[in-house]
């Protein structure tokens, strides 16, 4: 009977070791016992405990939601945040907690237990004293020292002179004036030319020409027997070239007129017979009703686009390079013969 109890005692023993040596152990430190009014010490909690225990302290989850919480009837803070550091080893584990305290009440404070929560079970760390000193008391005799002046900035620049709002945001203004000019020149230019935008260059009288002839060749119209309206379209083509390079109201003229006009042009008196060819033509077909050969077609195409190409006008750069080389052509002529009469 006595060695049943005493089994029995041994086994109660040996599962109440070993529940107390996985326990946690929660102790706590603080870094300075005694500090000044307002200063901060730091509080270090250190909880050893077995890898497969959880826990915490609910004290510090007051302190996030407030960002502190109050002990010792509110005379000693503790401080968010807290700042947790863990060291594993094995089966066994190490959490470090370092808590700010920080206290506006001069005295002698034992802060509390830290509890730690695990399960259903609590454990209690060793309480702490601290020792808050007062601020010595400023006296009528104790001289006060004056504010001192304001120091002049080590680089000085003209930039300290300006409102912080402006330096700060120096690019919006910058933004509102360039948006300002711009606005500014678009209305102007309206109001001069009634446009915002610059007008489309128009075609110039050789352009026009020269692209109406080319329309007029891909349409076919003589080669699928439209005579009469091959040559209308063409001699309009020539009729509004001439008003257009040169002033002659040829849509208002008779073939004769025209020729008139040609003949009194120094430009157009010697290129008169390629027009005069196909207003003959364009006279025989839409009165005489003349249907005229492919060749005389193709030749009145032909004509009316070598009268464009040989009259239309000559830009200053060519013009100039043209009467250059006729000088150089005259002036070798003049040496060879020169030379010929030397000889």
């Amino acid at each position: 009977m006595k060695s049943l109890r005493y089994i029995i005692f041994s086994l109660v023993t040996l599962v109440a070791a070993m529940l107390a040596s996985s326990a946690p152990v929660v102790k706590a430190k603080l870094d300075s016992a005694t500090v000044m009014m307002g200063s901060i010490t730091t509080l270090h909690v250190t909880v050893d405990q077995a890898t497969n225990v959880k826990g915490h302290f609910p004290l510090f989850k007051v302190a996030y939601e407030k960002g502190y919480v109050g002990v010792c009837g509110d005379s000693v803070e503790l401080r968010a945040p807290v700042r947790i550091d863990t060291v594993k080893d094995n089966n066994a584990l190490t959490i470090n907690y370092d808590i700010p305290v920080q206290s506006f009440d001069s005295g002698f404070y034992k802060l509390p237990e830290m509890e730690f929560v695990a399960g259903v079970d609590t454990f209690r760390s060793n309480q702490v004293a601290l020792k808050v000193l007062p601020v010595a008391n400023v006296t009528a005799e104790t001289p006060i020292a004056d504010y001192a002046n304001v120091a002049d900035p080590e680089n000085p620049s003209i930039f300290d002179s300006l409102p912080d709002w402006l330096v700060n945001y120096w690019w919006i203004f910058l933004i509102i004036i360039v948006i300002a000019i711009v606005a500014f020149l678009l209305w102007r230019r309206y109001r001069d030319t009634g446009r915002i935008l610059p007008r489309k260059p128009e075609p110039t009288p050789y352009e026009v020409a020269i692209s109406g002839l080319r329309a007029l060749k891909e349409k076919k119209l003589w080669e699928n027997g439209m005579e009469k309206e091959y040559f209308t379209e063409l001699t309009d083509i020539l009729r509004t070239y001439l008003y257009g390079r040169f002033g002659i109201n040829a849509m208002e003229m008779t073939s004769r007129q025209i020729l008139a006009s040609l003949s009194a042009n120094k430009e157009t008196k010697d290129k008169k017979p390629m027009i005069r060819q196909i207003l003959d033509m364009a006279d025989f077909v839409k009165f005489a009703k003349v249907r005229p050969l492919p060749a005389d077609n193709i030749k009145s195409l032909e004509n009316a686009i070598s009268f464009v190409e040989q009259t239309k006008p000559i830009p200053p750069e060519e013009k100039k390079d043209n009467d250059n080389s006729d000088k150089k052509t005259i002036g070798e002529k003049n040496a060879e013969i020169k030379k010929g009469g030397e000889k």
